[in-house]
């Protein structure tokens, strides 16, 4: 086949693809799909499934010292559910590195080399039991926005896993919330431990979503994703979206958010919030931030501890 032949065959699958996608379809394993659309979807799932395993790793810390046998139930359930999360998150990536000859394994190295980030929340230190409460709360509750908008992803795997996920991540943000209703209802040093968290937090919180704009320098991954029908809204309508759920809810406890500019805008019916300083979220994307280090350095530890299952598993396979 000559260089114009080949062109004209790619240019034909790349027509009948975003025809394919504009009608509502959805893109399977083994479907053509142009190497953008490949790439672009194997970062964000492979970002979202390590970030579900390395976000139950802040919890899980705070297994042992829940206040009650109650709670350390819950919040041992709901880093089961993480780490679930995160495997099938990884099964889904895996279906598209195979063309490249990679795995799950080749995303955990990529992990441990800087390769591979997870979600700037998960990098934040947990001081208290209520920066427990707040992750289950406010941080899941992100989450949720953030993947409800997916649902209807263009890749069928990828939305089909996004069912399940936001379905448990519901059950995931009350758990959270009854933990926050329960200290901010308590004693007054119970109610100043939330505060506290919410103050810690709280910037992070509204780095979730990522930078307004797009890239100077290209296209960003926002707009990728859009142009490609894998969400549908940009990181600024999300942002929103989170503030006009949670604020009023965040309030009704008596709590203060900490930002003095924050008010919203009847005329552009928009929230009007101080800019976090993103310079911290560039150091935290680095693996520089407060937690970065320990927590890859458990996962790694993990890792290199169970490599005689891997291998058993491995050897009976072959």
């Amino acid at each position: 086949m000559s260089i114009l032949e080949r062109e004209l065959t790619e240019q034909q699958h790349l027509e009948e693809f975003i025809a394919k996608i504009e009608a509502g379809d959805k893109i399977e394993p083994d479907d053509w799909m142009p190497e953008e659309y490949r790439l672009t979807l194997i970062k964000l799932i492979s970002m979202h499934g390590i970030s579900e395993i390395m976000g139950a790793l802040p919890e899980k810390e705070w297994v042992p010292k829940a206040p009650s046998l109650y709670r350390k139930l819950g919040i041992m359930a709901k880093v089961q559910d993480e780490m679930g999360h995160g495997q099938l998150l990884l099964r889904v990536a895996e279906d598209l590195l195979k063309p490249y000859g990679k795995n799950r394994g080749d995303l955990m190295i990529d992990l441990f080399n800087g390769d591979l980030k997870f979600h700037n929340v998960f990098h934040m230190e947990t001081r208290s039991w209520a920066d427990a409460g707040i992750i289950g709360w406010l941080v899941d509750g992100a989450a949720i926005i953030t993947q409800t908008n997916m649902l209807s992803a263009s890749y069928g795997p990828y939305s089909r896993a996004l069912q399940r996920i936001c379905a448990e991540e519901v059950f995931h943000a009350q758990h959270g919330e009854a933990i926050i209703m329960a200290l901010a209802e308590g004693t007054a040093e119970q109610k100043a431990m939330v505060q506290d968290a919410l103050n810690r937090w709280w910037e992070s919180l509204l780095t979730f979503f990522g930078p307004a704009k797009s890239s100077t320098t290209g296209t960003s991954k926002q707009d990728v994703t859009i142009k490609y029908k894998i969400r549908s809204s940009s990181n600024e309508e999300l942002r929103q979206a989170y503030l006009t759920k949670y604020i009023p809810r965040i309030l009704s406890l008596g709590l203060t958010i900490p930002d003095p500019t924050l008010h919203f805008d009847e005329e552009q019916q928009l929230w009007v919030y101080q800019e976090p300083d993103w310079s911290k979220l560039k150091l935290i994307m680095k693996n520089q931030g407060p937690r970065s280090q320990a927590r890859l350095n458990l996962r790694k530890t993990s890792y290199d501890y169970n490599a005689w299952v891997r291998n058993a598993l491995s050897a009976v396979k072959g």
